[in-house]
């Protein structure tokens, strides 16, 4: 049996940069750019080890941080890069060979696929890291790049011809619909692979067959200067992965009830009798971190009797009919003796943002209104009503408590 390939990602970081000053250091979503690419890459399945080189030592201690942090520091390699590679005229490949040449030397081991990476995307993902050492790895391309489909007409200033202006991807005097013009790809900058005896002899990332990796579009963003910088700052909220809590950081749960554990509709009869529908699954993730004794509440502006019904068949208090949630929140901490920043606090719509403000762990379910999910700290995959509590206590719980499709049932 062949052992799996030796793949090396380098990710090239020095100090200079004249667009943003100390620009591989600068954070986007609280972690500086250099950390983002390392995480990325020790993230990546398919890569063996990571090479960060450079001429900086806070650089340098940055991405050793967050190895240590990934509990992977004996797969983090910072090189210092020689002043000859280092400034504004110097290559990407003069650096990834020269780390290659060191790490084969120090490690006396043999790479397969070397791996560009670049600080510059602060969103690169290690689905995308994994795309392209695949394609080289494991299927029959040379060099491989994260593309991202671009359905855009490209357009020259040309001065030197005739006409000064033409399209470039297209014949301005023809308008094809979209669905009839080729796929184009753009480039994204953040992700390569090559053959490492190839790019040996060529001394470039591209030659040979070269591999397309689609990624998302949304994603594709590469600073270059402080506009880029700050809209990847507005940006990082919305596609970073939510960080998720466990047990060890939540001493207790608060959950709100309409829009979080029903889906937010009412059912009224002939009568005037209003009835809702919950997800069998949230109960047994409640009964759950019930057994596990989590300290559990409902609170909810709600004056239905249907919510003490409920809390009744999961067998935990609950306050309703209440108006400030926040402060009834802050009353049964004290009564408790828990601290709000050790609260998880589950809930829909505006009227929990208060809540979100105190509890240490605001999570919005996935139907939520859009400035609610804006202030979680953590936002669930599934909808209220559909098993977002569940999900939520596999989160706190483990994966035997992965939410699954279950029947909802009425509620009266």
């Amino acid at each position: 049996m062949q052992p799996p390939p030796t793949v090396l990602a380098v990710i090239p970081a020095r100090g200079g940069s004249k667009g943003v000053p100390a620009k591989n250091l600068a954070e986007v979503g609280g972690i500086p750019l250099v950390a983002r690419a390392v995480r990325a890459a020790l993230g990546a399945p398919e890569v063996t080890d990571v090479v960060v080189t450079t001429d900086d030592g806070a650089i340098a201690e940055a991405a050793r941080t967050a190895a240590a942090d990934l509990r992977a520091a004996h797969r983090l390699h910072c090189v210092e890069r020689p002043a000859a590679i280092a400034g504004d005229t110097a290559t990407s490949e003069a650096a990834v060979l020269h780390a290659l040449d060191v790490y084969e030397a120090e490690r006396a081991r043999t790479v397969d696929v070397v791996l560009l990476v670049q600080c510059t995307s602060p969103f690169v993902s290690r689905e995308d890291i994994d795309g392209v050492a695949r394609a080289v790895a494991h299927e029959d391309a040379d060099t491989a790049v994260t593309v991202a489909p671009f359905h855009g007409f490209v357009w020259r200033d040309g001065h030197a011809v005739e006409e000064s202006t033409y399209g470039v991807n297209h014949d301005k005097s023809v308008r094809p619909r979209r669905q009839d013009r080729p796929q184009d790809y753009l480039e994204t900058g953040a992700a390569y692979a090559m053959d490492a005896a190839g790019f040996r002899i060529h001394r470039h990332r591209f030659f040979g067959h070269t591999a397309l990796v689609p990624t998302d579009p949304a994603r594709v963003l590469e600073i270059d200067d402080p506009h880029d910088l700050a809209r990847a700052r507005a940006l990082a909220p919305l596609l970073d992965p939510s960080p998720l809590p466990s047990l060890a950081d939540v001493d207790a749960v608060v959950l709100d009830f309409d829009g979080t554990q029903t889906d937010d509709r009412v059912m009224v009869d002939s009568e005037g009798r209003e009835t809702v529908a919950v997800h069998r699954g949230d109960g047994l993730g409640i009964a759950a971190l019930r057994k596990a004794g989590v300290p559990l509440l409902i609170l909810s502006t709600e004056q239905n009797p249907v919510v003490a019904a409920r809390a009744r068949k999961l067998q935990i208090p609950v306050l309703h009919g209440i108006d400030r949630k926040d402060e009834a929140l802050k009353r049964w901490c004290d009564e408790q003796s828990i601290a709000p920043d050790r609260v998880l606090y589950v809930g829909n719509d505006v009227n929990d943002l208060p809540c979100f403000s105190l509890a240490g762990w605001p999570v919005a379910v996935a139907s939520a209104h859009d400035s609610v999910r804006a202030a979680a700290r953590a936002v669930t995959t599934t909808p209220g009503g559909y098993g977002a509590i569940r999900e939520i206590a596999a989160w706190l719980l483990g994966p035997t408590l992965t939410t699954t499709s279950s029947p909802s049932v009425p509620t009266k």
